[in-house]
């Protein structure tokens, strides 16, 4: 983040061998300017982005400043702008009524000009419809979009970006606003092809996380049938808002069906302007590490597991091979990092099981302030609590997993502003925003009441700022 403030994450789309990146971005929001524009930056490894500057300046145009939308590449030049141009469709709010505006490039991405005043998508008379998500649906030679209208996905049809048809919703009423709608299809570890449909949500009045909301099921290119009612969720932390997904491409160009990316704003509305770095680093808005997510078989469905994306393993700067290390009382860890990626497998005796075992991390030198890292409940239940940190709001989350057997894999990221716990297989991730001091760089095993073993322990600094602007 250059500075002053970062918000929505915008999909990223490859282009001549590289990925684009854009987000929400107010250059004036240290002074108490409001609005945003939409900030490029480019990557090659899904690790480091280079910084390209505004592609589109606020209120560049009669309609006011540019919230969320999607970006396409238009091959066939299906909206006449030429074939390659880049489209992107837009909310803005002229006079508070959002609707959707279709901005276009014809300089690869790098400035947008828009493509008219009048909205392509009107809104309909009601407060909430934004976040236009933009797919091309190729069983039926047609651009799809879905929209976020309150409690439900709007869908519609198009043959060329600027004229769209309604032609079905997916409503959700019980997990709060819906926002940022994704679609996308992948092919599972059985072989099996699959469409997942995803929102960020706030389900915290059910005791749900306020994070990314997906189903898989069946999509006709008017209508999503999920495989179950009740969604699953990408992060149980609090920082994984208006996450976007993005297709993962080889070395020649081409998708692969089996991978693809998540990117998350690591904040949250019930605390976007709580943050340190405001005073020590002059900016606020981060982003949770790029993931690659497979879809897994699990029990009568199917999930998303997730990972720190795989070229992270070029940016380790130091590798510490602990081996298995026995913790009764508790063990702090020869190694202190204020970055790195901790991976273990624990173990302990399922018949007599500790009532809490797990790791501190960002831990100060007297253990005043530290982020607790917990498989609890017979190990039923793992926990991350950053209550005695310093953070947005305190907090402690819980989810269920399935480690009653004694054993569990566990793999933290551990960053200058955040935490991101990855459990078991993948399937549960919990990400917070922390703001360690500069002295809080200690790990320490724990497990209380009854031993446990913290297998193949390994620790792997990292340090992935990039070297030079391009």
């Amino acid at each position: 983040m250059p500075d002053n403030w970062k918000n929505d994450p915008q999909r990223p789309i490859f282009l001549d061998g590289e990925y684009h990146y854009y987000y929400l971005y107010n250059a004036d929001y240290l002074t108490g300017g409001a609005g945003t524009a939409w900030r490029r930056a480019t990557t090659r490894d899904h690790v480091v982005f280079h910084d390209q500057g505004v592609a589109i300046p606020k209120n560049s145009d009669t309609n006011g400043d540019c919230w969320s939308g999607s970006l396409v590449v238009d091959e066939s030049d299906t909206a006449g702008f030429g074939p390659g141009a880049v489209i992107a469709l837009v909310t803005q709010a002229p006079g508070g009524v959002q609707g959707q505006y279709l901005w276009f490039s014809v300089d690869g991405g790098r400035s947008f000009t828009p493509g008219g005043t009048d909205p392509v998508l009107p809104n309909p008379g009601v407060p909430d419809f934004r976040d236009p998500k933009v797919i091309w649906d190729a069983e039926r030679s047609r651009w799809f979009l879905a929209n976020a209208e309150g409690h439900e996905l709007g869908f519609y049809t198009s043959p060329d970006l600027r004229r769209w048809e309604r032609v079905g919703s997916f409503v959700h009423d019980d997990i709060g606003l819906l926002e940022c709608p994704d679609l996308f299809r992948i092919v599972a570890d059985d072989g099996t092809m699959h469409w997942v449909l995803g929102t960020s949500a706030n389900g915290t009045h059910r005791g749900l996380p306020p994070t990314y909301a997906y189903w898989t099921g069946a999509f006709d290119g008017v209508s999503f049938i999920p495989d179950h009612d009740e969604p699953r969720w990408l992060d149980q932390g609090f920082d994984f808002y208006g996450a976007v997904t993005y297709a993962h491409h080889d070395d020649a160009g081409v998708e692969d069906p089996h991978l693809r990316h998540a990117l998350g704003w690591a904040n949250f509305w019930d605390y976007p302007h709580n943050t340190p770095t405001l005073v020590t680093d002059g900016y606020n808005g981060d982003d949770m590490i790029v993931r690659d997510l497979t879809l897994r078989r699990v029990g009568d469905g199917y999930a998303l597991a997730s990972a720190p994306t795989a070229a992270l393993a070029d940016h380790v700067t130091a590798t510490h091979r602990l081996g298995d290390i026995a913790v009764d009382d508790p063990v702090d860890l020869d190694v202190r990092s204020l970055a790195y990626d901790l991976t273990c497998e624990v173990r302990w005796n399922a018949a007599e099981p500790p009532t809490g075992v797990g790791l501190e991390v960002c831990r100060a030198p007297g253990g005043g302030r530290r982020v607790s890292v917990e498989i609890t409940d017979a190990g039923t239940a793992a926990a991350v609590d950053r209550r005695e940190t310093v953070s947005p709001a305190g907090g402690r989350t819980e989810s269920p997993i399935d480690a009653a057997d004694g054993r569990v894999r566990l793999r933290l990221l551990v960053d200058r502003t955040s935490v991101e716990v990855f459990v078991g297989d993948g399937t549960v991730v919990h990400s917070h925003r922390v703001f360690p001091l500069a002295s809080d760089d200690g790990i320490r095993l724990i497990s209380r009441g009854a031993p446990a073993v913290f297998r193949d322990v390994i620790v792997r600094e990292v340090d992935a700022r990039p070297r030079a602007s391009r």
